[in-house]
């Protein structure tokens, strides 16, 4: 915490060598935080790019209340989702339906993914539901806040979710008959 403290310290005083430390003690972590929202590697790198401008233009507006790491984070995912809603090509996948919940099976299976196959599955899913997912089960935001983030309700944050999820337990499922990763249809 008190290298951070000092690392922001020099980089508010526009020390070039200590935000090329900051932006390389974080980029890479924060590059997969922007690929969870986005299609592909291009989008992302664009994300974390716009995402640390952000960062080094607030960086007086941290407050020391959690880690620099978890702040940065939260800028990273508000950057991808503003990248979202003004890229055209990821508009009409943003546009959520409004629609009663269903229940999702309970049918919990006790299968084991490595990070890459998951984070495969994920990619995979439209992307209303891909970020939903992300937003709620990555990142841990609750759909109160979901809605708050996207204008949507939390009804509708909870459905699109409850799909995204009933979606992947059927993959699951579905890889672990076929005994190997593929790319699914998407509905």
């Amino acid at each position: 915490m008190e290298q951070d403290l000092k690392l922001i310290k020099d980089c508010l005083q526009n020390n070039r060598a200590s935000q090329k430390q900051l932006y390389q003690q974080y980029a890479e972590t924060m590059l997969g935080v922007c690929y969870r929202y986005t299609k592909s590697m291009a989008d992302a790198e664009d994300v974390l790019q716009e995402g640390f401008i952000r960062v080094f233009k607030n960086l007086h507006q941290y407050r020391q209340e959690g880690e620099l790491g978890a702040w940065i984070r939260r800028i990273m995912v508000t950057t991808a989702l503003n990248f979202l809603k003004r890229n055209a090509k990821y508009q009409q996948d943003l546009a959520f339906e409004k629609a009663d919940l269903h229940p999702v099976t309970d049918e919990n299976p006790e299968i084991l993914l490595d990070t890459k196959e998951l984070a495969s599955l994920i990619q995979q899913l439209p992307t209303g539901y891909q970020t939903i997912f992300n937003l709620h089960a990555v990142e841990g935001f609750t759909h109160v806040e979901i809605g708050a983030m996207l204008g949507i309700t939390d009804g509708t944050s909870r459905s699109q979710y409850a799909r995204a999820r009933a979606l992947m337990i059927s993959w699951i499922k579905k890889y672990y008959s076929d005994n190997k990763l593929q790319t699914y249809a998407k509905p």
